[in-house]
């Protein structure tokens, strides 16, 4: 139908998780990171966009600062992680000259370079495209919900196109009062703008003595699935605090294959597995 969105370069992918919350230093590229490991072993296609342009640590967590982001036939060619091409990647990190450059634009710059990573680059088939966000409910948030929200309204008539399903959404917070009431509020920005809430996930939801096995809970705990029995969504996981997972991260290595007797594995695999039921095998 004339006027209707052109999926473009979306038309390949299944699913599309945002990972937001309405407070930085969460965990949120934490949760994208390992979410997208998680499903790869689990057998899917994934694709990470990073659309945290002040803060891009996507790279770093996945062992591919440095690369480079090259031009094909369709746009630029995501940075893939592995021969396979199982695991494809985008982000401002890859665009800088330099590793600690600071990305100081306005919002406009921010919002055509995130709508251009939606748009330009050339995914290919996906089973799924996992988000991370900034913190908070900015500009960003809207021009990425903007470009990746498969339908244009034409008047009083919506148009779909059944190529790109609706994206959803995952909520990350921390166990602490602050945190979920920054969290309630990106709820609430979830339902404005029309995102379905996969669930919420609490991290660093305790930590597991290596030594004993105790878990003691240092920033309280229960605070998330609290939050997700009141707001009426699925509670998918508490994950513990784990320093074999920060050593993972810091040096870029693959937590999900390295560490399968952890706290934390047990926990991130639960998530995707649960993510995965949520979601349809193929399209209509």
């Amino acid at each position: 139908m004339e006027g209707a969105a052109e999926p473009g370069n979306l038309a390949g992918v299944r699913h599309i998780i945002l990972v937001l919350s309405g407070k930085g230093g969460v965990g949120k590229s934490t949760v994208s990171t390992e979410l997208a490991l998680a499903l790869r072993h689990a057998g899917k296609k994934v694709g990470i966009l990073d659309v945290d342009l002040c803060g891009p640590s996507i790279p770093r967590m996945l062992g591919a600062q440095g690369r480079a982001v090259h031009q094909c036939d369709r746009g630029w060619a995501p940075v893939f992680l592995d021969r396979e091409q199982s695991i494809s990647l985008m982000s401002v990190g890859f665009l800088l000259e330099k590793p600690d450059e600071a990305v100081v634009w306005r919002g406009p710059k921010k919002n055509a370079l995130i709508k251009q990573f939606v748009s330009d680059v050339a995914w290919g088939e996906l089973d799924y495209l996992v988000v991370d966000t900034p913190p908070g409910t900015s500009d960003e948030h809207m021009a990425a919900i903007e470009a990746l929200r498969p339908y244009q309204p034409l008047g009083a008539l919506v148009v779909t196109t059944p190529q790109v399903p609706p994206p959803g959404a995952l909520v990350v917070t921390t166990p602490q009062a602050v945190s979920v009431g920054d969290v309630r509020r990106e709820l609430t920005f979830c339902r404005k703008t029309g995102l379905r809430v996969m669930g919420v996930v609490e991290n660093m939801s305790g930590f597991t003595c290596p030594h004993c096995a105790e878990c003691t809970s240092v920033f309280s705990r229960g605070g998330g699935e609290e939050l997700a029995q009141l707001a009426g969504v699925p509670f998918l996981g508490s994950v513990p605090l784990d320093p074999a997972l920060m050593r993972s991260l810091e040096e870029g290595h693959d937590f999900i294959q390295e560490f399968p007797g952890s706290p934390a594995f047990a926990a991130l695999t639960s998530i995707a597995q649960k993510i995965l039921d949520a979601t349809p095998a193929c399209l209509p």
